[in-house]
C-alpha cells in the first residue's frame, strides 16, 4: 500500500534529503585519483552523526557500510574497499541517512579526472532522463509514465536500461511502495498522487542492459564490464506538481557547475 505524506511529513522528509545532498557534497572535495573508497565511507559516517543522524544503509540487511560505492562496471550496492580511485573511473555514490525518523535516500555518479568523452556522454544523458522522468511526476498521471520516460530517453542513445533494479517509495522506511522501474509503457502502474514520495534513480549501463549479481549478495555490475551511470533525486507531489526532496546543489558548489535544472521542481514548503 502506498503511504501518502502529509506537508508536515514531508518538510521532515526534505531535511532527511537535504542531509544526504549536503554528505555528498562534501564527498565531492574529497573524491580524487589516489584515494581509496573506505576513506570516503569513513568521512560520511562521521558527517550523518556528527549532524544527529543515523546512516540509513549501514546494518541494512546485513551491508556493513554507510556507502554504497560503485566504480566503473559496477551497477550499485558496491563495498567501500582499499581499492585506489583512478584519474579516467567514475564512482556511483549513493547514500542515506536516517532523520527525524525519515529517510532521505540520494545518489550521484562522480567523473575522476578527465574520463573518455562516451562515458561522460552517458553520464550526462542519464541524469537527463532522471528531470525526464521526475518531470512526469504529476497528480493523474502513472507510474508507468515516469518509467517510459526514462527510458525512452536513455534507449535513444542506444544505451542499456537496467530492469531487474528500480526505484521506489519512500518514507518511514527506505523502501516503501510503489517501485518504480525504469521502462515501462506509458499509462501503466499506480495513479499518482498528491503526498507521493518517491526515489527515482535510473540505473543505464553503456552496452548491454543486462547486469550480474555476485555471490556477497550486494554487487551488481554490467554483463559486458562496460561503465555504468547511477543518478538519484527524491521527489514530492505537491499541488499536483514534483517538487525535489532533495539536491545537486552542494555537490555543484563543490565541483564548479553551474546548472539550472533544478529550478523547475523547487519549492519552499
Amino acid at each position: 500500500m502506498i503511504q501518502l505524506k502529509t506537508i508536515e511529513e514531508l518538510r521532515l522528509m526534505k531535511e532527511s534529503a537535504h542531509l544526504v545532498s549536503k554528505t555528498l557534497g562534501m564527498l565531492a572535495k574529497e573524491i580524487k585519483p589516489g584515494i581509496n573508497t573506505l576513506h570516503l565511507d569513513k568521512l560520511a559516517h562521521d558527517f550523518i552523526k556528527d549532524h544527529g543522524a543515523e546512516p540509513a544503509f549501514l546494518g541494512y540487511g546485513g551491508f556493513p557500510n554507510s556507502l554504497c560505492i560503485s566504480p566503473n562496471d559496477q551497477v550499485v550496492h558496491g563495498f567501500p574497499n582499499n581499492d585506489i580511485i583512478k584519474e579516467g573511473d567514475v564512482l556511483s555514490v549513493d547514500c542515506g541517512v536516517i532523520l527525524n525518523g525519515f529517510v532521505g535516500d540520494h545518489a550521484y555518479t562522480f567523473e575522476i579526472g578527465e574520463v573518455k568523452p562516451e562515458v561522460k556522454k552517458l553520464l550526462q544523458v542519464t541524469k537527463e532522463s532522471l528531470y525526464k522522468g521526475i518531470e512526469m511526476c504529476v497528480r493523474g498521471k502513472r507510474i508507468g509514465d515516469i518509467s517510459h520516460a526514462i527510458q525512452t530517453h536513455c534507449e535513444k542513445e542506444g544505451y542499456g536500461v537496467v530492469k531487474e533494479l528500480v526505484g521506489h517509495g519512500l518514507g518511514r522506511k527506505m523502501h516503501e511502495d510503489p517501485q518504480v522501474p525504469n521502462y515501462g509503457r506509458q499509462g501503466s502502474g499506480k495513479v499518482i498522487k498528491d503526498g507521493l514520495a518517491i526515489a527515482i534513480e535510473p540505473m543505464v549501463n553503456l552496452g548491454t542492459e543486462k547486469v550480474k549479481f555476485h555471490n556477497d549478495g550486494w554487487t551488481v555490475t554490467t554483463l559486458d564490464n562496460l561503465p555504468s551511470a547511477h543518478f538519484e533525486h527524491d521527489v514530492a507531489v505537491i499541488n499536483g506538481k514534483p517538487v525535489l526532496l532533495s539536491t545537486f546543489k552542494y555537490v555543484y558548489e563543490a565541483l564548479g557547475i553551474v546548472s539550472d535544472e533544478e529550478k523547475p521542481f523547487q519549492l519552499d514548503f
